[in-house]
């Protein structure tokens, strides 16, 4: 397979993968799913997700293998190291987000809306006080801080960049689904992923 044919195979596949994801994460998509599972809703349907995720994944990193690309660049040590850490710390980082605000990923409360029956407030706190979206700055961080670059693997991080922050943008759609104003007012004094603003005060 020529160098060009295995680049746009691993597009491809991204392309599809996203398609999934991103029809899966979706309201629409959701309420159908809450009429097949009713109040099993949670804990299956974020379980299915994230196993739905891995499975498509898994194809994904095997065609890398296959189809690597020439090499760009191999991280010498300390510089490979550095790198490294910086990518368990931005594993970390999701962890510590998902702690920090679970009613974030209840799927019913997405799906009730601001005002109804059993909606909890937005309450902004520990990582959510600085940004509003950790999950793309860890995204960033464990893909362009791989030790190690090839054409292939650069082509594959440019196009997951631009599908990170697509999705993004939905997360925030569906978050002002549920929040409503209230977020719309946290969106106004909390950055997307840099903090350049400072920590949010809970008053705030």
């Amino acid at each position: 397979m020529s160098p060009t044919d295995s680049a746009l195979l691993l597009v491809l596949y991204l392309a599809c993968f996203a398609a999934v994801h991103s029809l899966m994460a979706s309201l629409p998509f959701k309420r159908r799913a809450a009429k097949i599972l009713g109040s099993r809703m949670d804990p299956w349907y974020p379980a299915i997700f994230a196993a739905s995720a891995f499975v498509m994944i898994a194809p994904l990193v095997y065609l890398v293998y296959l189809f690597p690309g020439n090499i760009l660049y191999v991280a010498p040590s300390p510089w490979r190291w550095a790198m490294v850490a910086g990518q368990v710390l931005a594993g970390l980082l999701s962890i510590r987000a998902f702690v920090d605000a679970p009613h974030r990923f209840k799927v019913p409360l997405q799906l009730s809306g601001p005002g109804a029956s059993g909606a909890k407030a937005l309450a902004p706190r520990g990582i959510y006080c600085w940004i509003r979206d950790p999950f793309l700055l860890s995204g960033f961080l464990i893909i362009w801080l791989t030790p190690f670059m090839t054409t292939n693997i650069l082509i594959l991080y440019a196009a997951v960049t631009v599908y990170l922050y697509l999705g993004s943008l939905h997360w925030e759609r569906r978050l002002l689904a549920q929040f409503g104003d209230e977020y719309r007012s946290y969106q106004r004094r909390v950055p997307r992923m840099i903090p350049w603003r400072g920590r949010l005060s809970p008053e705030g």
